[in-house]
């Protein structure tokens, strides 16, 4: 029985860092892909993404380097809030200088509609870009987006599609729009998938994307784009991550790499 009780005792107070070193498993949008799981943060969590980097090289030697913290919150069962402000370097090309400015303020609510038994689980998420600062949209962008995950014993498929209502953007009319699409993924729609796979014992997650993307911009035909990246947890509150990335076709054949770490904790109060 005193075994027993030692053992009960232990796992009681081991539960809290537990649930924190799963965190490499729970995916997000561009971090270190663009498709998601169709989960949200637990109710009353906290995550702050530190330093979310993104370098990517267009045809013609552009390079734009881009900054988006931000913070997600779950205010409610399966419901998550985020708020980011993504912060883009565009380097000149042809001797041109470079420049830097805020591309927007994006703001998105996640729920997941239900956990995954012998169907699929389900997510919806809602999300505005606002047009703020020097790279920002002419005018604010929302979008509607559908979340889908399987889990299969050796890895997991997620299945995104969203869509952005508004006017389209056309390219060559300015530098704030121009500047927009170039610092910003700014679409129309996105269709696609991806497969990950977690090796729990080593808290890693390997996972591939490949999929579909309309500009925004009437004079861009659709991208077709595939990445790759991993999720380590570092530390029980932190999760570290890193991607590479290429549109397969369009007009700028552009690769990217990604880097970045999220801290994740729980607040110890209950909201009413």
């Amino acid at each position: 029985m005193t075994s027993r009780l030692l053992a009960l005792s232990a796992l009681v107070m081991l539960a809290s860092p537990l649930r924190a070193q799963t965190d490499y498993y729970n995916t997000d949008a561009g971090r270190p892909v663009l498709m998601e799981d169709a989960y949200a943060l637990e109710r009353r969590g906290l995550e702050f993404q530190v330093a979310p980097v993104r370098l990517s090289r267009a045809r013609g030697g552009a390079y734009t380097w881009g900054l988006e913290p931000e913070l997600a919150f779950g205010f409610a069962n399966r419901t998550q809030f985020e708020i980011g402000m993504p912060v883009a370097f565009i380097d000149g090309a042809a001797g041109r200088r470079g420049r830097v400015g805020i591309s927007g303020i994006d703001m998105s609510v996640l729920h997941n509609l239900n956990v995954e038994t012998r169907i699929p689980a389900f997510a919806i998420a809602g999300e505005v870009l606002l047009p703020v600062g020097q790279f920002g949209p002419p005018r604010a962008y929302p979008s509607l987006k559908g979340i889908m995950t399987r889990t299969f014993p050796m890895f997991r498929v997620h299945a995104n599609a969203q869509y952005t209502f508004g006017q389209d953007l056309v390219g060559g009319t300015g530098a704030p729009v121009g500047a927009a699409a170039q610092s910003i993924e700014v679409s129309r729609w996105i269709a696609g998938a991806a497969i990950d796979r977690a090796l729990a014992l080593r808290s890693l997650l390997m996972t591939a994307e490949l999929y579909a993307r309309k500009p925004l911009d009437v004079t861009e035909e659709v991208e077709w784009n595939t990445g790759v990246g991993v999720r380590y947890q570092l530390a029980p509150r932190w999760a570290m991550d890193a991607g590479v990335g290429r549109s397969l076709t369009g007009n700028s054949h552009a690769w990217y790499l990604t880097a970045g770490g999220a801290y994740a904790f729980g607040l110890p109060w209950s909201p009413r």
